[in-house]
């Protein structure tokens, strides 16, 4: 079997894997056989010819594929992608998904989580009259000049002198502004920011992007023990599933087991997925009580590549713990290896399982990785659907109607995450001392979209961070 490593992502419906390659051409699907071009150039014209010799080879739905299409009415290789992945893109069952990465950026953000920018995850409400900062990174520079969760901007310039108001922004660009106004993500770049102050004025900090190493889980408030009632509770935030992630899993769950914590909370709001290794492992961390034969997922490949098909079993830990209730927070903006690893856990725990929040948006298939070095041309290949022990997969529309209990909750960006009295927290604990709930509204939409009223801003063509850390900049 042909090893190809692999991942789901999705917010901003975007994602990819780790760097496996493979080569060849086929046809399938009624769709016209492409020849692997000989020529190994690094012309447009042949990177172009590439990509569409792997899609024919790979493409998890060769049907939809055009029979022929020229790439010469196309300026770029994401353009040609996108117009051969657009019938299967109208069926929302690859939502750009599908796209050309840089070799070197992605390594450099799934080995180490390595980025460049300000470090903050931002979002704007339905007025577009201000942005709220979600969620700002340890070690980055939007947080050390003291722009945190909940920071309202209502401006953004190069200067103090020439700031324009985020209303002006997106109505002179509705889609793209915010992340162009934000400028390119290269180190040095600078903007100013106008803030809303709790009194009603405004204070401007300037702020310059840099390269920083994005932690999956915080060191403020990313694993806590919360005490609520007679009850002990863990709680983990995991803002992307990549390698660094691993050891800080494991040391989570490890003080969970010590201390006999059997409900948790995985707080995976704006996660939007990641290395399919590491949802692995945070599934075997949830398995103490799981038997070697317990399936934790399928991987389907099309029919003619189906020797790479996979099943996964769980492998305990010696940090695993038995969980005997999980609540799982999301929202629309948590996506692909996150839903793998909720839809994973959901045969074994049944009503003793619960998502939080909102509807998640809706990735159940995944890429891989096929590298074209000498252009340093990464192409992220929708190949494989996921499944959980019970088959169920397909997810298209978000998790919420495929799971037996959900409970409806707000994000509260006035509070941290994982305060107690932060709405979607505050859901989740009551849903592990067993108190009712209101159902999600099984709504799938936009993986930017994380609640009804706001939406994560997202770029124009997003890097290997911004895919998996929606929002991102």
């Amino acid at each position: 079997m042909l090893a190809l490593a692999a991942m789901l992502a999705g917010c901003g419906g975007d994602g990819g894997s780790s760097a496996s390659t493979a080569n060849g051409s086929s046809s399938g699907g009624g769709t016209a056989s492409t020849p692997a071009p000989t020529a190994s150039g690094c012309s447009l014209r042949e990177r172009q010819d590439w990509a569409a010799a792997q899609l024919r080879e790979w493409y998890l739905f060769p049907e939809t594929l055009p029979a022929s299409l020229s790439p010469a009415a196309y300026s770029t290789v994401d353009d040609y992608i996108d117009a051969l992945t657009k019938t299967a893109r109208d069926q929302s069952k690859d939502r750009y998904f599908t796209h050309l990465a840089s070799i070197k950026e992605e390594n450099a953000y799934y080995d180490s989580g390595e980025s460049a920018g300000f470090g903050f995850r931002i979002s704007i409400g339905s007025g577009n009259s201000a942005l709220t900062v979600t969620e700002s990174f340890e070690g980055a520079p939007a947080l050390a000049a003291g722009i945190d969760r909940g920071a309202q901007i209502v401006g953004i310039g190069t200067t103090s002198s020439d700031v324009r108001s985020i209303a002006a922004i997106t109505a002179a660009d509705p889609t793209y502004g915010i992340g162009n106004a934000l400028g390119p993500d290269t180190t040095g770049t600078t903007r100013v920011f106008r803030l809303q102050t709790a009194n009603g004025g405004t204070r401007d900090v300037s702020v310059a992007k840099a390269v920083y190493t994005l932690t999956p889980i915080s060191s403020r408030y990313g694993v806590q023990i919360i005490n609520d009632g007679d009850q002990k509770v863990g709680y983990i935030n995991l803002r992307t599933f990549i390698t660094t992630a691993d050891a800080q899993l494991r040391s989570a769950f490890d003080g969970f087991r010590q201390q006999g914590i059997t409900r948790v909370i995985i707080d995976l709001r704006y996660n939007g997925g990641g290395l399919v290794d590491t949802a692995e492992l945070a599934g075997d961390l949830l398995g103490g009580n799981r038997q070697a034969s317990d399936v934790f997922s399928y991987t389907t490949f099309r029919p003619e590549k189906s020797a790479n098909n996979e099943t996964r079993y769980f492998r305990p830990q010696s940090q695993s713990i038995a969980p005997t209730r999980i609540a799982f927070i999301g929202t629309r903006g948590t996506a692909s290896a996150s839903e793998l690893l909720i839809n994973a856990m959901s045969p074994y725990l049944n009503g003793a399982m619960a998502l939080v929040g909102t509807n998640t948006y809706g990735k159940p298939v995944g890429q891989i990785a096929l590298d074209r070095a000498q252009c340093d041309d990464r192409l992220r290949v929708i190949a494989f659907a996921t499944q959980n022990s019970a088959r169920q997969g397909g997810y298209y529309t978000g998790l919420a109607s495929t799971l037996g209990t959900t409970c409806q909750a707000s994000d509260d960006l006035s509070r941290p995450m994982g305060d107690p009295a932060e709405a979607s927290t505050r859901a989740a604990l009551d849903f592990l001392a067993g108190r009712s709930c209101t159902a999600i509204t099984a709504r799938g939409g936009d993986a930017t979209a994380f609640a009804a009223d706001r939406e994560l801003v997202r770029a124009a063509r997003p890097s290997a961070a911004q895919r998996e850390v929606p929002g991102l900049f």
